[in-house]
């Protein structure tokens, strides 16, 4: 059977189902056993209803389970938070999904079971294995988009920890706060200056508002920036700023070979240059002597990597 527009895949060998579900926008994509995408698909996310959200990801399945004819399909989710002791989802930034029994909930309405892991921790998957991480033994991968998370690859392998929550670096304060920082703003998880608060794209354009008194998108704040705004520059260069101290406390605890940057400001190309020069003077033993090698790059796939590592959570 085939659906009007799609094709039918012809290999019937086992497939993989990935699936990126964000803040804004579900990204599925079906990889046959080889690890070649076959189909893809972007449509938005309901925003703030769970129903609403399970019955767009079933139908998902369901355009791809018709498109694999005879194949074996598996199913992987990538989305924000984790999932708790009790099968529940914890710490989502999508704050419908919190108590819910996402990954069960789906498998019933689907009809197969499904794995599902954090988005931040696909992201670090899907690089670590063939992307801008390969080969590294220590891979951090940071989302940096409507929320902060990150995930950690050590020797190929995901660390995940007994609660589920390694790499949750964007709910760590912002260290090393300068006084214009402070008093720190709250965040969604009932802290004050999470790392989320500043580096996250909301981030940016709050501090942008109070900055120069214009709330926009932390996109048209960099189009701005590159058009000569001095505002929009002043606006990326304290949060380059504050992205390297953040990552700075990173290399002083884990010491990463590379990190990863992806999602929607992974995008803003200063970072990759202004980043690694700030954060010099924060990393523990830095100096003439003995550089900073860890890289800092962006993630090869760019915003399929989250949906890859998602296929990938089968194998």
């Amino acid at each position: 059977m085939t659906i009007e527009g799609e094709k039918e895949v012809e290999d019937h060998r086992v497939h993989a189902l990935g699936i990126d579900l964000g803040g804004t926008k579900i990204h599925a994509a079906l990889f046959n056993a080889d690890g070649r995408e076959v189909w893809h698909r972007r449509i938005g996310t309901p925003a703030g209803d769970y129903r609403a959200t399970l019955e767009v990801l079933a139908d998902v399945v369901g355009i791809a389970r018709l498109l694999c004819g005879p194949a074996d399909m598996t199913v992987g989710v990538g989305g924000p938070g984790a999932v708790s002791a009790d099968g529940t989802i914890k710490n989502a930034n999508s704050t419908c999904l919190n108590g819910k029994r996402l990954p069960d909930d789906l498998a019933g309405l689907i009809g197969q079971p499904v794995r599902f892991a954090n988005d931040a921790n696909c992201l670090a998957l899907s690089e670590a294995t063939d992307g801008a991480g390969a080969g590294a033994d220590v891979v951090f991968a940071s989302i940096l988009g409507t929320g902060t998370g990150a995930g950690i690859v050590v020797g190929g392998q995901v660390i995940t920890g007994a609660h589920r929550i390694a790499g949750e670096w964007g709910h760590n304060p912002l260290p090393w706060p300068t006084a214009d920082e402070l008093p720190a703003p709250a965040c969604y998880c009932g802290q004050q200056g999470c790392v989320e608060t500043w580096v996250s794209g909301p981030g940016i354009s709050r501090d942008h508002e109070r900055q120069t008194g214009r709330f926009v998108a932390a996109r048209q704040i960099a189009e701005d920036a590159a058009a000569g705004d001095a505002g929009s520059q002043a606006t990326l260069e304290r949060h380059a700023s504050r992205l390297a101290r953040a990552l700075a406390s990173i290399i002083n605890l884990l010491d990463p070979d590379v990190i990863v940057l992806g999602g929607g400001l992974s995008l803003m190309p200063h970072l990759y240059r202004r980043v690694p020069e700030l954060w010099d003077q924060w990393v523990f033993s830095a100096g003439a002597r003995d550089p900073v090698r860890t890289r800092l790059v962006p993630a090869m796939h760019g915003d399929a990597s989250g949906v890859r590592g998602a296929a990938w959570l089968w194998r």
